[in-house]
């Protein structure tokens, strides 16, 4: 199998049409090791290569990740697209909310930490996290052009940022890419971040493709989640929703079965046809199911049938807001 490929932004780098999230080394919903993998950062990052999986995507809050990944593409670092994010700060306690770091000195600080753990002299691609509220964008990505200039780092990114976010910061140095939410099960990005990256020329990187594993069929019922899971916190994933959420997965299913295809595999179809630069990276410790989602670029769907699933709801908002600028942020503007 042989993925397309596609553009991240105007003059960005080539990529394989799905991508691969690092997420999941964080154990994001509060799952085990043992719950979580059954194979090594090698052989995971290694067949991401084979299939032409080449968008790797980290961060320097996602536990050892970025370690795994360096030293799983140090003999083919010209084959992957190094992704990486920085600018959230873990909260004070073990439950302290987490805290939104844009200052021009903290991003040099933390590429040079990202570089040293990947292995690396650059990052082809590297986002601002979460957006700063209390610093302005043109400060940020400043200092992340400085980046650029010095070769440390070749294209940018946001990462939620608000539509006017979005266009500041493409007026100080082109954004390449712009990573959000963005699934059949969250479709807020479409009203006005999509129009307007589609305007500017910037690539759309979703993250959570696969609706944080419910589009998968793999979730039947509420009981489903594990006692811990951090999800059971969620609005769509409550006890009051779940029902009525599931029913949007049945036509996914049914699509699906049509198909000879998973779930998942149609819902990262789905995105994958809604704009030629839209590259979907879902996360996953298993190879099995690595593999199963590059297929995915192989699925067409029928106009009706993006149809049908375009005119699916969910109920319940998508996040349990973590502290102010968690969706769609936004900053002061320049002194």
């Amino acid at each position: 199998m042989s993925l397309p490929q596609r553009r991240l932004g105007t003059d960005g780098p080539l990529v394989g049409a799905v991508g691969y999230g690092a997420m999941g080394f964080a154990r994001p919903y509060g799952q085990t090791a043992e719950q979580t993998t059954d194979d090594s950062g090698d052989a995971l990052i290694g067949r991401a290569l084979d299939l032409g999986v080449t968008l790797v995507d980290s961060s320097d809050i996602y536990g050892s990740s970025e370690e795994v990944i360096g030293k799983a593409v140090a003999r083919r670092r010209d084959q992957v697209v190094l992704a990486t994010k920085f600018g959230i700060v873990r909260g004070p306690g073990p439950d302290g909310p987490p805290v939104i770091n844009g200052r021009p000195e903290y991003v040099r600080e933390r590429i040079e930490r990202s570089l040293t753990r990947l292995g690396t002299d650059h990052v082809d691609l590297y986002y601002q996290h979460r957006v700063d509220p209390d610093t302005p964008i043109e400060e940020t990505v400043g200092a992340m052009a400085e980046l650029v200039q010095e070769g440390k780092v070749r294209h940018l990114g946001l990462s939620e940022a608000a539509a006017d976010t979005i266009r500041r910061a493409h007026a100080v140095h082109p954004i390449s890419a712009v990573q959000t939410e963005w699934s059949l099960w969250s479709r807020d990005i479409e009203d006005e971040v999509f129009p307007l990256c589609r305007d500017l020329g910037i690539a759309i990187v979703p993250y959570s493709p696969l609706g944080r594993g419910m589009l998968t069929g793999t979730l039947t019922s509420y009981d489903d989640l594990p006692a811990d899971d951090y999800r059971r916190r969620m609005p769509r994933f409550s006890r009051e929703t779940f029902e009525t959420n599931l029913a949007a997965v049945r036509t996914v299913r049914d699509i699906a079965a049509a198909h000879g295809a998973t779930p998942g595999q149609v819902a990262l179809a789905w995105l994958l046809a809604k704009a030629p630069d839209v590259v979907p990276i879902p996360g996953t410790l298993h190879v099995s199911r690595l593999t199963e989602n590059a297929a995915a670029a192989q699925l067409a769907l029928a106009d009706e049938e993006i149809k049908r699933l375009d005119d699916l709801t969910v109920v319940g908002e998508r996040e349990t807001e973590l502290g102010r600028n968690w969706s769609y942020g936004v900053t002061p503007p320049p002194a």
